[in-house]
């Protein structure tokens, strides 16, 4: 297991420098709108949060963390925090895109899913790539409470400041950090919607099975869990019943792996082993839970994925 302080003191250091908890610019992460030909203003913002965009990256910084965890060199990660922000960015995007191109489209694809869909269902919505930006959840996660407030309230005031009010979200940690913490830190409010909460598509009778991750923060803290089942069920799709669903569902080790790789990775078999006892499909609606699901090589896709196939 790494320094918990180190791991900190790097992602603090890069959200300050770059709004990014991995330095990386956004012109090399946010490119999935320009194929997508998007309104700018609409009733509601779509809000990503760059937390899709981000997933290959963080694939590829686990990648190097799991190689040097319960390592004499792990101890060198302190001195990351001297390096620029930029600089480390740089380098890590240019890592990822040389070996990540399709988990990149399929990250891009993914959002062009949600755009779609909420494009059926007739939602008054646009999209400003300048106003879209991380929401620092992260920061909060590991505790540190004042470089997320810090960042909050820039990201706050930059939404504020151009007349936003409605927000569409679109994973679980930014809904909760817009929804709940902005409010709470910032002073200000925004009504925030889940995109799936505003789904109004075609009934469908598709006549499939499938077993539904619920992700921690929707599950828990924001209770929408029932929100997803519905829209499945419009599909005509019946999702398996597990012990650990909703409220009490079980992690999927996702946020444990910037600490510890091989922690995560326990707590991610053990989930998976759960899903795929009914040996249906696995559907999971965030992209961190996603993309560590994916390791075990179980067979799982997004929740926008099969909805935007059937709509």
């Amino acid at each position: 297991m790494f320094n918990p302080r180190d791991i900190i003191e790097i992602l603090a250091n890069n959200v300050k420098q770059t709004k990014s908890p991995f330095g990386i610019p956004k012109f090399m992460a946010n490119t999935w709108f320009k194929e997508a030909n998007l309104p700018e203003t609409g009733e509601y913002l779509l809000f990503t949060g760059l937390m899709y965009q981000f997933t290959p990256f963080i694939e590829t910084s686990t990648h190097y963390l799991e190689k040097y965890e319960n390592n004499r060199r792990a101890d060198l990660l302190k001195y990351i925090r001297w390096v620029p922000a930029y600089l480390s960015g740089m380098g890590l995007a240019l890592m990822t895109m040389m070996t990540k191109r399709k988990e990149r489209k399929k990250a891009g694809q993914t959002l062009k899913n949600i755009a779609f869909l909420l494009k059926k269902s007739k939602v008054d919505f646009g999209y400003r790539p300048d106003l879209d930006d991380y929401s620092g959840i992260l920061l909060y996660d590991m505790g540190d409470l004042p470089g997320f407030v810090a960042h909050a309230q820039r990201v706050a005031q930059q939404l504020q400041s151009a007349g936003i009010k409605k927000i569409i979200t679109l994973d679980p940690h930014t809904a909760y950090a817009l929804k709940k913490l902005y409010p709470k830190y910032t002073g200000i409010h925004f009504e925030v919607k889940q995109y799936f909460e505003l789904l109004n598509l075609a009934p469908k009778n598709c006549g499939l099975a499938v077993t539904l991750h619920d992700p921690c923060f929707f599950g828990r803290y924001l209770e929408v869990s029932d929100m997803p089942r519905k829209a499945l069920a419009n599909m005509g799709i019946s999702v398996t019943n597990l012990r650990n669903q909703g409220e009490f569902t079980s992690c999927c080790g996702g946020p444990a792996e910037s600490i510890s790789p091989s922690l995560s990775n326990d707590i991610m078999e053990r989930r998976v082993k759960e899903l795929e006892e009914s040996g249906k499909p696995i559907i999971a609606y965030c992209p961190i839970c996603l993309g560590n699901l994916k390791k075990s090589n179980a067979n799982v896709e997004d929740l926008s994925t099969i909805l935007a196939r059937h709509a």
